[in-house]
């Protein structure tokens, strides 16, 4: 079956060019995102926190990961409307400088041993302005893509929005590899800061790229045509308030990633098991380097034969082989521990997180997509970026009940199921057409001339 072309194409080129713009930014929001995870796990207990009290301190750590997902629907209420009324291209830029800028802060903060108590407030504020970043960040990269992309392979170019955060998490892996090598002497007085400061060079390189890229055919026609929205959350609620429901629980899928890549970690490497930091910063490296290829092709199978079966495998699948991970962790094997993050992250996982991006832009209307994605997603998120510290509580007081922690994460990808099999399949749908049918149900828009 023949897709037909959008009334406004892209002009040549742009389809790449936007999907090298995604990449690029989403890359940058989580290696800052992912490093802070790391030493939010390895570092900040010993020199933020309460070093008399190590299991208060991690807790506590864990906790300023989740304040940056509280923050993030905060940030996509207000970006989405900005988003939706001025256009992609703007969000864009704006999230990669203040992600940049947030996260170089972080690297210049003084210590718990310098100012006392200020210094877990001045990280909670700089983790606040990273969470409202990438409130932003993904959901206008997702709606940049998408609306450039042919609409028979927006799965395929909307993908690299979630390629590029795995290469931004792989890049962070990559950077703390040799810091958490360092004597630990040189690494709690300034090697950790290193990591952060890097971050600049990556914010330069993306805001060159996306200062040259092009409003999206979809919104430009949007504003000629019937005009923007005036307000685009009174819309979404009337219009799209059930796919904003889907889309938050499918967004519970990020569960899966942040206990993956924070409590796994600082589980392995306790008391209990005993594993190398090194080693298992190791498994995230090349776990991520597996996601890398296998979110595309992923991405290209939804394509062809549908976002929802191929989310449904990710979402089903992951539950499944959290089990494993956390059982590899626990025995102690690192082979086991190796094969089976690589077959849960790398591999599973990857199905449902490079499909949601086209999954979830394609619920709405060109005039409400950036705030549905925005809101949905992030709301979702903050319940996933608390994960950790919900985890490290069910994980009893010595930390080491893996069991509890896996149960948990399964019981989190529920809602993703329920949320793929209650959308309406739309990869054969014309991207002009999207989100049209929920709003051909409501009453008449509310729209301004642009």
């Amino acid at each position: 079956m023949s897709v037909p072309a959008p009334r406004d194409a892209a002009p040549p080129g742009q389809p790449k060019k936007a999907a090298t713009a995604a990449w690029i930014g989403s890359a940058l929001e989580y290696y800052d995102f992912f490093i802070y995870g790391s030493a939010a796990a390895l570092i900040f207990p010993e020199i933020f926190f309460d070093e008399s009290d190590p299991a208060t301190a991690t807790l506590l750590s864990l906790a300023t990961f989740g304040v940056a997902y509280a923050a993030r629907p905060v940030g996509a209420f207000f970006l989405g409307h900005i988003g939706d009324r001025l256009g992609r291209k703007k969000i864009m830029v704006f999230t990669l400088v203040l992600m940049g800028v947030s996260t170089f802060l972080i690297g210049c903060l003084p210590t718990r041993a310098q100012v006392g108590t200020l210094a877990p407030v001045l990280l909670v504020l700089c983790r606040v302005l990273q969470g409202i970043s990438a409130a932003g960040e993904q959901a206008s990269a997702n709606s940049m893509t998408l609306e450039h992309a042919p609409p028979d392979r927006r799965g395929f170019f909307t993908s690299f929005t979630l390629s590029g955060t795995q290469g931004g998490q792989l890049l962070a892996t990559l950077v703390f590899l040799p810091v958490a090598a360092l004597p630990e002497e040189h690494l709690l007085s300034w090697g950790w800061r290193v990591p952060f400061w890097l971050s600049v060079v990556v914010a330069v390189v993306g805001w060159v790229i996306r200062r040259k890229l092009d409003e999206t055919p979809a919104f430009a026609q949007q504003a000629a045509t019937e005009g923007v929205a005036k307000m685009p959350l009174a819309v979404l609620a009337r219009d799209h308030w059930a796919d904003v429901l889907r889309v938050i629980g499918g967004a519970l899928i990020a569960s899966v990633s942040t206990i993956f890549t924070v409590w796994a970690l600082a589980y392995a490497t306790s008391d209990s098991v005993g594993m190398s930091r090194t080693a298992m910063l190791w498994v995230g490296a090349l776990a991520n380097v597996v996601a890398l290829a296998a979110i595309p092709l992923w991405a290209t199978l939804s394509d062809r034969l549908g976002r929802r079966p191929v989310y449904l495998i990710g979402a089903v699948g992951s539950a499944v082989t959290m089990f494993l991970y956390l059982w590899a962790i626990s025995s102690g094997s690192y082979p086991l521990t190796f094969l089976t993050g690589i077959l849960a992250f790398g591999v599973v996982y990857s199905a449902a997180n490079g499909v949601w991006p086209a999954f979830y832009g394609e619920m709405f209307a060109t005039r409400v997509r950036l705030s549905g994605v925005a809101i949905g997603t992030q709301i979702g998120f903050a319940v996933a970026g608390f994960a950790v510290t919900f985890a490290a509580q069910i994980a009893g007081p010595d930390g080491d009940d893996w069991f509890a922690v896996a149960l948990f994460t399964a019981a989190l990808c529920v809602p993703p199921v329920i949320a793929a099999l209650s959308a309406r399949e739309t990869h054969r749908v014309p991207t002009e057409e999207l989100g049209e049918r929920a709003r051909r149900e409501a009453a008449q828009p509310d729209t301004v001339t642009a």
